[in-house]
């Protein structure tokens, strides 16, 4: 990797972070400065604005969440089985999420819905890719046997990427990983009532 390519990257593996902790508005260029240690003119040779920075790190920390995703959920034989590993990846959510400040789809799509109509973009984009995803696991669940046939995937899929998120967001608010796990627990018992028979 060029040297040029390296610095790129660091920018982004940091603001990353930063977006995501501390938030968009919150991080400010001098943020950016003390964390990957360059100054505002080799930033500012890399990316042209703060708006570029924020929208190459968002996609960054999709990648990084969607190889957690698919680690959780390679050793898994049953839709149901990879659904829920795609949730137990954030069990510890208050603890130990898989990026630092917690879910960066959250983040971005609260912060971004007025003030950054790009990046809003960008989590809308996200969002329907993830639940496409959740959609393509249930109906492989429907063809293979596993769940009943009428059972309505986008319908499905809503809830379970709803619940979810809510449950990080409560847990992340009270400081208590519970939330996280109602939300597992009743996307289970949910996923239960529509087992084939």
């Amino acid at each position: 990797m060029r040297k040029g390519e390296q610095t790129k990257l660091r920018i982004i593996e940091k603001s990353a972070v930063l977006f995501n902790d501390k938030g968009y508005t919150g991080t400010t260029m001098q943020d950016i400065m003390d964390a990957t240690g360059l100054t505002k003119g080799a930033i500012y040779r890399t990316f042209t604005s703060k708006d570029d920075i924020a929208i190459e790190a968002f996609q960054y920390a999709g990648h990084v969440l969607w190889q957690q995703f698919a680690a959780a959920i390679e050793l898994q034989d049953t839709a149901i089985g990879k659904i829920l590993a795609m949730c137990d990846v954030y069990r510890d959510t208050v603890h130990n999420p898989p990026i630092q400040g917690g879910c960066p789809f959250l983040n971005t799509a609260v912060e971004s819905d007025h003030s950054f109509p790009v990046l809003r973009d960008h989590a809308a984009q996200a969002y329907t890719q993830m639940s496409g995803f959740l959609q393509s696991l249930l109906a492989q669940g429907v063809s293979n046997g596993e769940f009943q046939p009428e059972m309505e995937l986008e319908s499905v899929a809503s809830f379970i990427f709803s619940s979810i998120e809510g449950g990080i967001m409560a847990s992340r608010l009270t400081r208590d990983n519970r939330h996280v796990a109602y939300s597992r627990q009743h996307i289970e018992r949910l996923l239960m009532t529509y087992k084939a028979h």
